[in-house]
């Protein structure tokens, strides 16, 4: 196949840059403590300085792989699948969701929302970034509102994107890892506060899992 063809493939979600998959305990928000095969995609252009995946931002880094190959691995471990990266609403995921769910899976994704929402979710998680807003449209299918709290100012932010959510969005601050300890307090004070809140931890760090 020429590099051509594959690109074409991957412009058509038929292929994707599959950056890793792995079967492990979903660490945070809502279904956190549950068992997931993660589906984690290459290709990323928000940029967040503290991002912990930082090698899935370049999609040519990572192999094209054919959709079914990847439903085919998913579906031999869990038949809850969490799709995430990188960002994966760079590509079409219609082709990848119609697959799993063909197969009876329950898919989540974790996305920034700044593409175009594609494919059939089970559940929305959507973390927004400064760097580049979601689209409108997500904001009124998002299943949880995931706010990184890396320093003061992002309360602020959390608010501006929480009035954006459906009322039956459920709403997390999560300290960002590397300065979870300075902001814990904060969070928790924040959130006694402001019950509407919940606290969301990357409890699959402290496990020691991936």
């Amino acid at each position: 196949m020429t590099e051509k063809e594959i690109n074409e493939l991957v412009a058509a979600g038929e292929m994707l840059p599959l950056m890793e998959e792995f079967y492990t305990i979903q660490g945070e928000g809502f279904h956190k403590g549950t068992a997931a095969y993660f589906i984690r995609i290459g290709g990323c252009d928000v940029g967040c300085h503290w991002c912990d995946v930082k090698e899935s931002w370049n999609a040519k880094l990572h192999p094209p792989t054919g959709v079914e190959q990847i439903v085919e691995n998913a579906v031999k471990h869990s038949k809850t699948v969490v799709v995430t990266g990188g960002e994966p609403l760079t590509w079409d995921m219609t082709r990848l969701t119609g697959g799993l769910k063909e197969k009876g899976a329950t898919i989540h994704i974790e996305t920034s929302g700044a593409y175009p929402l594609s494919g059939i979710w089970d559940w929305i998680c959507l973390s927004p970034k400064k760097i580049k807003l979601p689209t409108e449209e997500i904001y009124g299918v998002a299943n949880e509102l995931k706010m990184i709290i890396f320093n003061k100012h992002d309360f602020q932010f959390a608010e501006e994107q929480a009035a954006k959510v459906n009322e039956d969005c459920i709403l997390y601050l999560q300290p960002e890892w590397s300065n979870r300890e300075k902001m814990m307090p904060l969070i928790v004070e924040y959130v006694m506060q402001n019950p509407k809140w919940k606290v969301s931890l990357q409890t699959h760090k402290y496990l020691n899992i991936p």
